[in-house]
């Protein structure tokens, strides 16, 4: 069985979610405030990414982080470029681990228009896919935001995430295709309606051996992605926490049918540079326990 068919087989049939670690430049420093190192502790980029993979090594490393609750791991470039324990982080998680990784290929975002935040231009693009083909990584992932219920807007995101999707899916890796609905946004469930519109019109337009992810915000409506979740183009359908605390996506994530989470700040909110290995360990765990059972319940038959 190759790699791909390996991983593949992880990310469709293993119980478990996706874990999201691929802070980069801009949210790095909200990361670490959040785990509690200060902006006075780095002063320059390459200090400020030495620190956060530190953070990220004690995440991967832990003994909580297991093949039996976590699938996958979505990692920022200068993640993938590291080591953990003398091995290339992708290595790492793959070998040891036996976690797939993922990683984060857009360049952020560009100003708001029509109601959206596309992505930037992507011109180190190329670099980055040849990147994760040196390691064994299964596929990218990419964000744009949806801030107004503007179906002009929801279209060219949608329309700007395929176009680039079907150009990573061309070289064998698996695109994670996110269009994210700001949680506080007036008119989330109108944008959600349009967003799954627009998703469903592109992924019956794909080829028949083009496959997608799809990294979702929870909806407002229950299950209002289920037909996407159950598409022949999708290999999986993932929620992200965007904000909502960890107790209130995981009830929101149980409402769910057959999506499992990809949770960064929720899964994350507890982890403090100052604990001990026990009291980090123990945090992670019940992050970690929670977020599973929740990715976990309910399944549609």
């Amino acid at each position: 069985m190759s790699l791909f068919e390996q991983q593949l087989r992880v990310i469709r049939s293993r119980p478990g979610f996706i874990a999201a670690l691929d802070q980069s430049g801009g949210s790095t420093p909200r990361a670490l405030e959040q785990y509690g190192v200060d902006k006075s502790a780095w002063s320059n980029d390459e200090e400020m990414f030495a620190i956060v993979h530190q953070m990220r090594t004690r995440i991967l490393t832990s003994a909580s982080l297991t093949k039996d609750r976590i699938i996958g791991a979505i990692l920022f470039e200068d993640t993938l470029r590291r080591d953990v324990e003398g091995q290339h982080t992708g290595d790492y998680l793959w070998n040891v681990k036996q976690i797939v990784p993922f990683l984060k290929v857009d360049e952020g975002l560009a100003e708001q228009n029509d109601g959206v935040q596309l992505m930037k231009p992507m011109p180190q693009l190329d670099g980055k896919l040849a990147l994760a083909k040196q390691q064994p990584v299964f596929g990218t992932k990419m964000r744009s935001v949806i801030h107004l219920a503007n179906e002009l807007g929801i279209d060219a995101i949608v329309d700007q995430q395929f176009e680039f999707g079907k150009r990573i899916a061309a070289t064998g890796l698996v695109p994670i295709i996110e269009p994210e609905v700001d949680i506080r946004c007036n008119e989330k469930a109108q944008a959600e309606e349009l967003l799954h519109a627009a998703l469903i019109k592109q992924l019956d337009r794909l080829d028949a051996k083009t496959r997608v992810m799809l990294k979702l915000t929870l909806p407002e409506q229950d299950n209002l992605y289920l037909d996407c979740v159950e598409h022949p183009a999708v290999i999986k359908v993932v929620a992200l926490s965007g904000g909502y605390s960890r107790e209130e996506a995981d009830k929101r994530l149980r409402k769910q049918a057959n999506v499992v989470a990809s949770f960064s700040r929720a899964l994350l909110q507890d982890l403090r540079a100052d604990q001990s290995q026990q009291e980090f360990d123990a945090a992670l765990e019940r992050a970690i326990e929670s977020i599973f059972d929740a990715s976990m319940s309910p399944t549609v038959s």
